[in-house]
């Protein structure tokens, strides 16, 4: 069976723990580092965020780092009015005692990637892209070395923060800018996709039938996700879980249809700033190391997510 090695890069929130449950549960994934960045809320509440997840489900062999508190450039937005004040309102997760890493997280990730033999490593960040950006800025080498970058970010049709601009490219798109100019294959997991990454009540039904501590906390997680989604969407469906998306990319790409396609970051847009611009106008070159994910098979992705939350509840 073959393993993915990961570094998953985040900033918990509700999605962000679910990933973190996939990756965690899932046999064919080896989940080497979380690192945290400023994002849905602070980096604090974040890096706490993440400690208790991670130590929730026993992974206290997993070295987790504390990264960039704030953008290159910008100041700092995050996303209270999704996340609540804690990053995951609506849960309850005992205090984290295991200490983090004192690396900082851009050296973590350079550390991790240059102590594994290349091509073996991808980065999943499912957050701003801070910390990817000052790594690879600090370690240039890290792009021939890393297999590739799987990103929760961006779409090439539509955004979440602006009209075009989605949440984790728009709170630092100089990041994005750097990242997505690197010549290392990326693999863009946008709102495109994304959104068509939403649970019904009968996923809902089978993940509390599942009546473990963590199958609970998943319940109470992405109920009241979903509530806040449905007061400011004005809609009826259960909220898209996104992060959850990129790695299951890693674990299994036929889970979705990818277009290959240039994509770059509008930095200086009135009303575009944030934009992943992706040409679709003619059939990419041989060249290209960009793609974008488009279409989901859903049944999959939950099945493939509750298949987990049974692994870790044993």
């Amino acid at each position: 069976m073959q393993k993915y090695k990961i570094i998953l890069d985040c900033d918990p929130g509700h999605d962000d723990a679910m990933a973190i449950f996939l990756a965690l549960g899932n046999p064919n994934i080896d989940l080497l580092a979380v690192t945290t960045v400023v994002g849905n809320q602070t980096l604090d509440k974040v890096t706490h965020n993440a400690r208790a997840i991670m130590e929730f489900v026993g992974a206290n062999n997993i070295p987790i780092a504390a990264g960039c508190p704030r953008p290159l450039v910008r100041t700092i937005q995050t996303a209270p009015e999704v996340h609540g004040s804690t990053g995951l309102d609506g849960t309850h997760l005992p205090e984290p005692t295991q200490p983090i890493d004192q690396r900082h997280a851009v050296d973590l990730i350079i550390d991790t990637i240059k102590s594994h033999p290349p091509k073996t490593i991808t980065l999943v960040p499912i957050g701003g892209l801070t910390n990817i950006a000052l790594a690879v800025r600090k370690a240039p080498e890290i792009v021939e070395l890393v297999k590739e970058v799987v990103l929760m970010g961006g779409g090439y049709h539509t955004g979440n923060r602006s009209a075009v601009a989605e949440f984790n490219i728009i709170i630092d798109p100089e990041a994005a800018h750097i990242v997505f100019n690197e010549k290392w294959p990326i693999t863009m997991v946008g709102l495109d996709l994304t959104h068509q990454a939403r649970p019904n009540d009968l996923i809902m039904e089978q993940i509390a039938r599942l009546n473990t501590p963590i199958s609970q906390f998943v319940v109470e997680s992405l109920n009241y996700y979903t509530t806040g989604y449905r007061q400011r969407n004005g809609y009826s469906d259960h909220a898209p879980v996104h992060d959850l998306c990129a790695v299951a990319y890693v674990i299994n790409p036929s889970i979705m249809e990818t277009v290959k396609a240039p994509i770059d970051i509008e930095l200086q847009g009135t009303l575009t700033t944030g934009m992943t611009v992706t040409d679709f106008r003619m059939p990419a070159k041989a060249e290209c190391h960009t793609q974008v994910a488009t279409k989901l098979d859903n049944p999959k992705l939950w099945e493939m997510f509750i298949n987990s939350l049974k692994q870790l509840g044993k």
